[in-house]
């Protein structure tokens, strides 16, 4: 049995907890199913938003006109663009191999436990009194053979299809529809109700929904009824209500959600307990039921986002080597949807303020203020903020339009350091900035707020 100072199962984010570990002179086994990296940077979060780049040219090519230019698309090259990131891809998991040390050593295969700190690879025992898993998640298995999930097309081999239906009414259907039928692909998503990004604020959604079905070819209350697969080539019988279709297409892509790989571990061997939902169960310092032996990332299921992710195993790392004695307690948990148009959201939405009774003002105001969101020549941008009305604090802030996601950051930075409104109202903007935007926003919360005061009193 070989002996390390710290094991760590999934080789992504947690990896620099390896490369950290190493440096102190520590014994440091990684183990990888696949490559280095993890899902971020090899089957999801960069090679997705390095595709939406080529959309985004793309979209504003095709929306010109509304600036008073006549341009066309002579040709769109998709073969490069998914070359370009295929090779991105391919490059991944040199470059994590490259920041470990000789203290670190990598073992390619499905890590199990065999009791509370004994692993088992390829037939290798391994222990150690610090285990870490972050073996992420994976996408829910699409119900045909040859039709894809997420993970077949980073990095996508073989024809590029000419023709696709994705399945899913999610961040990810939303931003690889938009991608796909942004470069030239004919896309239809399929969508089981009625429910776009049913998950963002209410007035956000129904926003995306009106901008992005004027690009996207959207079939809500539809689902599959049938599938075959002939000559390469996809034969759907499709139901909507009580209709029926058929729709040819050379990809299908079902982007329904994700699930852990809590099964690949078999922890039944282990103290360590999962959820109903099939997530690894921990205390609030990352710990699971097994003393030494720790949980961070979507492996947990709490926030299956990469930023958040880091963020853990960050702290993680001040608890293993530096003596941090705090557990970590997340302020506000930002997201972003980077499809057409864009969403940022921080905070709690009005349906959730009301499921949860609490004493709230909303605030809605578009962007027009700004001469630069002017510029954009589009009416839909806005800004929504939902208040405390007792002491100002932002509950939650949700916008729509171009950069979105870039903008969220100002009101991140109040929310984090003196959460209150009326300081997004004081501070001096940049004029005419894009962001100069959230001035016109913050004045009229602060307005809503008083107004409401007055009322009660």
């Amino acid at each position: 049995m070989q002996k390390f100072d710290l094991i760590i199962i999934g080789g992504g984010r947690a990896t620099s907890l390896g490369v950290t570990a190493g440096k102190l002179g520590k014994k440091v086994a990684i183990i990888e199913k696949s490559t280095l990296g993890g899902t971020c940077p090899n089957r999801g979060c960069v090679p997705s938003k390095l595709l939406i780049g080529y959309a985004n040219v793309a979209r504003a090519i095709q929306e010109s006109k509304r600036h008073f230019i006549d341009a066309t698309i002579n040709t769109i090259d998709q073969q490069t663009i998914f070359d370009k990131t295929n090779h991105y891809i391919s490059k991944i998991d040199e470059i994590y191999q490259n920041k470990f040390n000789e203290n670190v050593e990598i073992f390619r295969g499905i890590g199990s436990f065999i009791s509370d700190h004994v692993v088992e690879v390829n037939n290798q025992k391994l222990t150690a009194p610090r285990i870490v898993i972050a073996t992420g998640t994976r996408p829910i298995k699409p119900p045909h053979e040859k039709a894809w999930s997420s993970d077949d097309i980073f990095p996508l081999k073989g024809k590029i299809p000419n023709s696709i239906a994705i399945v899913g009414s999610g961040f990810i259907a939303a931003e690889l529809a938009n991608l796909f039928d942004a470069i030239g692909i004919e896309t239809k998503l399929l969508i089981r109700n009625e429910n776009l990004l049913r998950n963002e604020d209410h007035d956000i959604a129904r926003i995306f929904k009106e901008e992005f079905t004027k690009n996207v070819d959207v079939l809500f209350n539809t689902t599959i009824k049938e599938t075959t697969y002939e000559n390469n080539q996809f034969k759907l019988i499709l139901q909507t209500n009580e209709k029926e279709s058929n729709l040819e297409c050379d990809a299908l892509l079902y982007a329904t959600g994700r699930e852990a790989n809590s099964d690949l571990l078999h922890l039944e061997n282990t103290s360590i307990k999962l959820n109903k939902r099939g997530f690894i169960q921990r205390d609030e310092y990352f710990q699971t039921q097994a003393k030494g032996v720790y949980v961070v990332g979507d492996a947990a299921g709490e926030y299956m986002l990469q930023h958040a992710a880091a963020y853990e195993i960050n702290h993680l790392g001040k608890m293993l080597f530096e003596g941090e004695k705090e557990p970590l307690k997340f302020k506000y948990m930002p997201h972003a949807v980077f499809s057409h148009p864009e969403i940022a959201s921080v905070g709690i939405t009005e349906q959730k303020a009301e499921e949860s009774q609490l004493k709230y003002v909303v605030s809605t105001t578009n962007w027009q203020a700004s001469a630069k969101a002017q510029s954009l020549r589009i009416k839909y941008p806005i800004t929504k903020l939902i208040i405390n009305p007792d002491n100002y604090e932002i509950l939650g802030c949700h916008m729509i339009g171009p950069e979105s996601s870039i903008m969220m950051h100002q009101v991140l930075a109040v929310m984090h350091i003196q959460n209150d409104i009326r300081h997004l109202k004081e501070m001096l903007y940049i004029h005419p900035a894009l962001s100069e935007a959230l001035l016109p926003a913050a004045v009229e919360a602060v307005k809503k707020v008083e107004h409401y005061n007055e009322v009660k009193n």
